[in-house]
């Protein structure tokens, strides 16, 4: 199962943000999905998001939205817990 997906470009101030946020919060590994070489997941990424902005974030099944959304969550509270549920190997 893809953890953390985040459809990005590869000049993006935000996604490169999001990633260190992400990376803050022990997270290895991000699938990045990036729109500017394939159209086609640019297309994809709309249709699953609503939105037409990088980055697009999803931890596990869940949306989180963009770099904003992510941080509100880290200042929140919200980003540990969800990330737990789907990063943490069972025990």
């Amino acid at each position: 199962m893809r953890k953390v997906v985040m459809y990005s470009t590869q000049v993006c101030p935000y996604c490169q943000m999001a990633v260190r946020l992400l990376q803050s919060y022990g997270v290895e590994h991000i699938e990045k999905v990036l729109i500017d070489l394939d159209p086609k997941s640019r297309i994809e990424m709309i249709k699953r998001t609503g939105r037409c902005t990088v980055p697009q974030i999803f931890i596990g099944q869940t949306y989180v939205g963009g770099y904003a959304d992510l941080s509100v969550r880290a200042r929140t509270g919200e980003l540990r817990p969800l990330l737990e549920a789907v990063c943490t190997p069972p025990s």
